[in-house]
């Protein structure tokens, strides 16, 4: 069975087949939010078509990323997915392709395909370290179509560049002021409310959503009463 067959019969007997209907992507760039600091979205473009696919990430993984992509930067100490890249050279492991493979309550999950000797793995990965490290692999890229039918932004035909920069600066925009939390002294109001048990299962889920900053806030609050 090829790598896409068998990626989709190990993530789920619901996924079998549907390796035929993956979408490859190209990376286009990282948009700068002109309203809020520090949030920064990577732009993926459907290869075969006029959709792109946003998704916010961390300013980490944003300078990482476009390291990556400036290849005539050169940092002096390796970065984390550099040392990553470093350490599977060293015993042979190759990351083959990135598949972005589901979307739940706007959380992208992706899977890094790897092989040593020529044996095939499939490692769960967040979708900017996944991307990351496509780039240092040259690994391509691929979602699923019904992920793009969902997520995906029609580009303008043949926008001019000043455009089509601030077209995705509005893009990151609306996704951050969807996805925005209230300032730590309003988060910390909210939870003076809530009990131990509220505030566990608050955590829980923003763990579950990789919404790390707002559990660390939780977290702070349930060290505060015990």
């Amino acid at each position: 069975m090829g790598t896409l067959g068998w990626l989709s019969s190990k993530l789920s007997g619901s996924l079998r087949f549907k390796y035929m209907s993956l979408v490859r992507l190209n990376i286009k760039g990282i948009s700068y939010s002109q309203t809020q600091n520090g949030a920064y979205a990577l732009i993926l473009n459907e290869v075969d078509g006029d959709r792109k696919l946003p998704i916010v990430i961390g300013a980490f993984e944003a300078q990482s990323i476009a390291i990556a992509l400036e290849k005539e930067i050169s940092p002096p100490r390796p970065l984390t997915h550099d040392l990553f890249k470093n350490f599977a050279d060293r015993f042979d492991v190759v990351v083959k392709q990135v598949i972005i493979h589901k979307l739940v309550d706007g959380v992208f999950y992706s899977s890094l395909i790897c092989e040593r000797d020529k044996i095939e793995e499939i490692i769960d990965a967040r979708t900017s370290d996944a991307i990351a490290l496509a780039l240092r692999f040259q690994a391509p890229i691929f979602t699923y179509k019904n992920i793009l039918d969902k997520a995906g932004i029609y580009l303008k035909v043949n926008p001019k560049k000043e455009d089509e920069d601030q077209e995705d600066s509005v893009i990151l925009d609306e996704l951050v002021a969807n996805e925005m939390e209230p300032n730590p002294n309003e988060q910390r109001e909210t939870y003076k409310g809530k009990t131990i048990e509220e505030l566990q299962k608050l955590l829980e889920e923003a763990v579950a959503t990789e919404d790390y900053e707002k559990a660390a806030h939780i977290r702070d609050e349930i060290s505060k009463r015990e």
